[in-house]
C-alpha cells in the first residue's frame, strides 16, 4: 500500500512538473519560416555615438548583404551618417576606431554598401572632407539625401 502511495504521489509530481513547463511556453516554440530574400534597397539612418551600436549595424548591414544576393547591379545598401557617429569615420581618430573604419571601409569594397555623411553635420563638428577617410562620401545634407534615395531611388528607410 505504502508502495502505491509513493508511486502515486511520484506521478503527481510528474504532472505538476510537466504542467508547470507547459506553463512557461503555454503557445509552443518559435519555428523558423524558410524564406528567401531578393536584393534590396535599403538606406540607414544613422547618429549613434555609441561604438558597439554601430558595430551592431555594421553587422546587420553586411547580414543584409549576404542574405539578399549582394548583387552590385540590383542592390543598394546605404548609411547616411550624422550627429554623433561622423567622429567615427574621422581620420584623425584612427588609432581610437582602426578596427572600426578598417571594418566598414571593407563593406564598401563589393560596391553594394555605401558609406554616405552629412557635409554639414561633419563642419558642424568641425570636420571637412580632408578629416574624412575616403570610402566615406560627403552629401551636402543627410536628411535630403535619405529623403532622396526613398523617393528618387526606392530605398527602404531603416535605422
Amino acid at each position: 500500500m505504502l508502495r502505491h502511495i509513493t508511486l502515486l504521489l511520484l506521478g503527481c509530481g510528474l504532472l505538476v512538473s510537466t504542467a508547470m513547463a507547459a506553463n512557461n511556453a503555454p503557445w509552443g516554440h518559435a519555428e523558423v519560416t524558410p524564406t528567401k530574400y531578393k536584393p534590396m534597397k535599403v538606406v540607414y539612418d544613422v547618429t549613434t555615438g555609441d561604438q558597439a551600436e554601430l558595430e551592431h549595424v555594421l553587422d546587420r548591414v553586411s547580414y543584409l548583404s549576404k542574405i539578399t544576393g549582394a548583387d552590385p547591379f540590383e542592390q543598394s545598401i546605404v548609411l547616411v551618417l550624422h550627429g554623433e557617429s561622423i567622429k567615427f569615420f574621422a581620420i584623425k581618430n584612427f588609432a581610437r576606431y582602426e578596427e572600426l573604419q578598417r571594418r566598414a571601409q571593407s563593406l564598401t569594397v563589393g560596391g553594394v554598401i555605401h558609406i554616405k555623411m552629412c557635409k554639414l553635420a561633419a563642419e558642424g563638428q568641425g570636420f571637412g572632407p580632408e578629416d574624412i577617410h575616403g570610402f566615406v562620401e560627403m552629401v551636402p545634407m543627410g536628411d535630403a539625401e535619405i529623403v532622396r534615395l526613398q523617393y528618387e531611388e526606392h530605398h527602404a528607410y531603416m535605422q
